[in-house]
């Protein structure tokens, strides 16, 4: 029988949940790393840039498999064990990344990262629930909810700021600076626990597969599905049709099976499902802004990728000193509040940034970046009290792998939501400015006779300036209409967020580290 943890915890213990932390922090910033790396690496792997996304692609889909089965194999190998050899595969993985000779084998090498690395993120928030006790949680949540936030922010930085100082093996390469303190830490700080090996005979192994193929469909679909125009293509055709029966056969299977290797019956904990329903469009909203507004600049504003990560640090360091803040309030105060408030300043910023134009540019977004700063705190702690208030400890595993899926489900879904929705509203946009772009228009006409005589001054032949002058118009038009794109793919992201206040007012009156109150309790 599950014991509670001491109320005193040693240091010891403390150092192994603050390695986990950092390895989900790792583990989360190699989603993002490659980004800003990406001409470089396809560059030096001949490859083009469709087939480039797929070293994004491999590793989300091997994580997004990897993190249901974590609670399951941590108690057939045991959690320290389990986690030591993961990390030690992870790094070796990611050496292997750093001297890929061709695309195909840094796929497979990211897959195995991926794979590996989807482990670290779950046990992390295992730790914190099974180490830590209900006082010293909202502190050990609050850090978690960093590595949750705070990673996708710095990838594009560090990034960009790694490739341009070195070289992009090295994004691969530093992770056995945190990697190697991961394992001291995990090694030290945690005991010695026999397996129990027996589990592997009795595993529901078809739930495993079908969730395997269904979850990797799914994610597969959805990164590739707008580069493929989505079911114009076979693959994405196909991939529907494996995400749709495989995740149904996993949850017929997880329902009706009488053992499972993960407890899908978690979803029928109110507390539970409004914090998966939240954290699902916490991670559309985090992921989906930490991929459009570097678009943004990159296109528009014609930022250098280490440029664009020093924008995007004022999404992230400010965190860090709200983060303590937050999780201190958490302990004081109803939850559903902080996450009303926490949600309220997430989606204000995405309608900050949805009255953009073609001259805006860093400075002006700072702003947007520190009212989000300020809210994704209290959002990521309060849903992280919510998903595990008043789990069982026999739960607290599938409740922290299911949790982070979804999250992680949501980011996959964002991004591809608004990738199809930039390519649809720039040709919407494109479309509806062009018809009063007319060469039969005066205003139109006396901007294209100026813009003649500009190109003619700097040296155009007087047949040339005119062709000049017309694709200049025309590249003003679609750069106007991708930023109105942009705009509108902010105001979804801003509107999704506050429809999630929704459903944080139908659950409990919620405090951290307290529970529920007494007459709410059930």
């Amino acid at each position: 029988m599950s014991t509670a943890p001491p109320e005193q915890v040693p240091l010891r213990t403390w150092i192994a949940v603050l390695a986990g932390l950092l390895g989900a922090f790792m583990a989360v910033l190699d989603i993002q790393i490659t980004n800003a790396s990406l001409k470089e690496i396809l560059g030096s792997l001949s490859a083009t840039q469709e087939e480039g996304s797929w070293i994004s692609s491999a590793y989300l889909v091997a994580e997004v498999i990897a993190i249901p089965l974590t609670g399951f194999m941590a108690t057939v190998f045991s959690i320290r064990r389990y986690l030591l050899v993961n990390v030690t595969l992870f790094l070796i993985f990611s050496t292997l990344c750093g001297v890929a000779w061709n695309l195909e084998s840094m796929i497979v090498f990211r897959a195995l990262q991926g794979f590996t690395g989807g482990v670290l993120i779950p046990m992390a928030m295992v730790l914190v629930t099974r180490f830590l006790p209900p006082s010293k949680r909202p502190v050990g949540l609050a850090l978690f909810g960093i590595t949750a936030t705070l990673a996708p922010t710095l990838g594009p930085t560090v990034g960009g700021w790694l490739t341009t100082i070195y070289s992009w093996p090295v994004i691969f390469y530093i992770n056995w600076a945190p990697g190697l303190v991961l394992l001291a830490g995990v090694a030290w700080g945690l005991d010695s626990e026999p397996m129990q090996l027996k589990a592997l005979r009795g595993a529901d192994w078809f739930g495993i597969a079908v969730m395997a193929v269904g979850l990797g469909s799914l994610t597969a679909m959805l990164e590739e599905g707008n580069s493929k125009n989505w079911f114009d293509s076979n693959f994405i055709r196909i991939a529907a049709l494996l995400a749709v029966s495989g995740i149904g056969l996993w949850i017929w299977r997880g329902l009706s099976a009488k053992q499972s290797f993960i407890d899908l019956r978690i979803f029928a904990r109110p507390s539970f499902l409004i914090a998966s329903v939240v954290a699902f469009t916490t991670g559309l909203g985090l992921y989906g802004s930490a991929f459009i507004l570097p678009l943004f600049l990159g296109q528009i504003a014609g930022y250098t990728p280490l440029a664009i990560g020093q924008v995007i640090l004022w999404m992230g360091l400010p965190q860090i000193f709200i983060m303590p803040f937050a999780a201190r309030l958490s302990t004081m105060v109803d939850n559903r509040i902080l996450l009303t408030i926490g949600l309220i300043l997430f989606s204000g910023s995405c309608f900050m940034n949805s009255g953009m134009t073609v001259d805006t540019a860093g400075p002006e977004l700072i702003a947007a970046q520190v009212v989000r700063a300020l809210g994704q705190p209290f959002v990521m702690i309060t849903i992280s009290n919510f998903a595990t208030l008043g789990v069982p400890p026999a739960q607290l595993p599938s409740a922290a792998g299911m949790f982070n899926m979804m999250r992680n489900l949501g980011g996959s879904v964002g991004i591809a939501s608004l990738a199809t929705l930039l390519t649809l509203r720039e040709q919407f946009h494109s479309g509806h400015i062009g018809e009063t772009v007319s060469l039969y228009d005066p205003l139109t006409r006396a901007r294209l006779e100026t813009l003649s005589q500009s190109f003619m001054a700097r040296g155009a032949e007087a047949n040339v300036a005119p062709e000049m002058a017309v694709r200049a118009i025309d590249n003003l038009v679609r750069k106007q209409s991708f930023v109105m794109a942009y705009n509108d793919a902010f105001l979804l992201l801003g509107v999704s967020l506050l429809a999630c206040l929704l459903f944080v007012w139908m659950g409990q009156h919620v405090i951290a580290g307290g529970g529920p109150r007494p007459a709410e309790a059930h």
